[in-house]
């Protein structure tokens, strides 16, 4: 894969900063263009991203449907059928002390973005974003993850097949080419990944005083009460868990079960991970060889109770399905979050001590998760415990709806996107005042 010299990104950057400046992209005609060839580009590399995907993380087509390809199709769609309505100036009234006069609110466009896109959904997490982008009116620089290159190659066929540079191009590359990009003044930073180089992009953005969305991760609770369907958790625990081998910002990072059901979920669970995942590799594959060891030694040091799975296998990149039960609050796999198919399982008594434990312990995650029949007691469990996002018996797909606003809370991210949201991060509130 070929890298760019800073000379030549520099370049780009400039040519995009130029083509802004015409106000080419404030036209909603043009905005509307763009995102039609995006699609088209994407439904022409279906086959080449199938492909690709499958190398890169082992991924099946349905979950390229569903959580790749599909999510991207359906932002997009969204957009054009909405885009129209978002764009309508948003009429205010008028206080008395500045009247007589006209008030309302207009979204202007940043200017130059730059997207930082993830491993674990590497399409759809880069091309989603690039659709807020868009419908925003602005001009972006992609740098896909380095860490799948097989996707990063088609993403940027696709990149080029839709778009001049000098409006969207991609910047392929690692951490010299990421540090480069950081240090260019650009007017919006999207960020998907892990709070550690969150930290390094925040750092950068505010040499520059760029305003930036950060989408990062934490432990995810999943909390099964003792009035929960267990058949249901169990189902949704095999789905959130181990789908791209748990390498999933939103899975549920560890079980907290209440003690009177906890073997009966356990036992259940056990079984239907050893009936439908059954190899090394049923669950695909982890991205590096170097994410594979970090599993295997986090099995080795945890004095936790493996129930099922644990095999690792280097050459295939893969990690068995895997339950461990008896883990304790400062067990290894407790520290941060795995993303991995590993399952730590913690048991509570009383449902009061166990919210609070989870907000000393993980606070503010990126979702939580509670199973129970009794939905009033469920919902001030999630109205007690800081987080992006929550569902009632269900896991991941509240991800899938451009009517809900996607994002972190503290140390999981800050900022949102999806269906509307995308356009609102991806714009300014501008305050206008016409005098009569």
């Amino acid at each position: 894969m070929n890298y760019l010299s800073p000379t030549m990104i520099d370049s780009l950057f400039s040519a995009q900063k130029a083509f802004f400046a015409t106000r080419a992209t404030a036209d909603v005609g043009f905005r509307k263009a763009a995102l039609k060839r995006l699609r088209d580009a994407v439904v022409e590399n279906q086959e080449a991203l199938y492909f690709a995907l499958a190398e890169d993380l082992g991924k099946p087509k349905d979950v390229v449907d569903l959580a790749e390809i599909g999510e991207v199709l359906h932002e997009i769609d969204f957009a054009l059928a909405n885009l129209d309505e978002w764009v309508v100036p948003e009429l205010v009234p008028t206080p008395d002390i500045i009247a007589p006069s006209q008030c309302y609110i207009v979204q202007e466009p940043y200017g130059v973005s730059y997207i930082i896109g993830p491993f674990n959904y590497p399409l759809n997490l880069t091309l989603t974003p690039l659709v807020g982008a868009i419908v925003g009116g602005n001009t972006c620089i992609i740098k896909p993850s380095e860490a799948t290159p097989e996707t990063s190659r088609v993403i940027e066929k696709i990149i080029a097949a839709a778009f001049a540079p000098e409006y969207v191009t991609v910047v392929q590359g690692g951490r010299d080419e990421n540090t480069h990009l950081l240090s260019l003044p650009f007017d919006f930073i999207f960020f998907t990944g892990s709070p550690n180089v969150g930290k390094v992009v925040m750092k950068a953005a505010a040499e520059h005083l760029t305003p930036v969305v950060l989408e990062l991760g934490g432990k995810c609770p999943l909390i099964v009460l003792p009035d929960a369907d267990i058949d249901q958790a169990v189902d949704q625990l095999m789905f959130g868990k181990f789908i791209n081998s748990g390498q999933t910002c939103i899975a549920p990072d560890y079980l907290y079960v209440h003690s009177s059901v906890k073997d009966t979920l356990l036992q259940r669970l056990v079984e239907r991970v050893k009936v439908e995942l059954p190899e090394v590799d049923s669950t695909g594959k982890i991205v590096t060889a170097h994410q594979v060891a970090r599993l295997a030694a986090l099995i080795e040091e945890t004095r936790g109770q493996v129930l099922v799975g644990a095999r690792a296998d280097m050459e295939k990149r893969s990690f068995s399905a895997t339950v461990v039960d008896n883990v304790q609050w400062d067990d290894p796999l407790m520290a941060q979050e795995l993303f991995g198919p590993i399952l730590p399982v913690l048991e509570y008594d009383e449902v009061p001590t166990a919210v609070g434990l989870i907000n000393k312990h993980h606070p503010k995650p990126l979702a939580v998760y509670v199973f129970g029949k009794d939905i009033d007691l469920a919902k001030g469990i999630i109205d007690q415990i800081q987080s992006g996002d929550a569902q009632v018996n269900g896991v991941l797909l509240h991800a899938f709806s451009p009517y809900l606003p996607f994002g972190g809370i503290g140390a999981s991210g800050m900022g949102e996107y999806h269906g509307r949201f995308s356009y609102l991060t991806f714009t300014h509130k501008k305050s206008v005042r016409i005098v009569l």
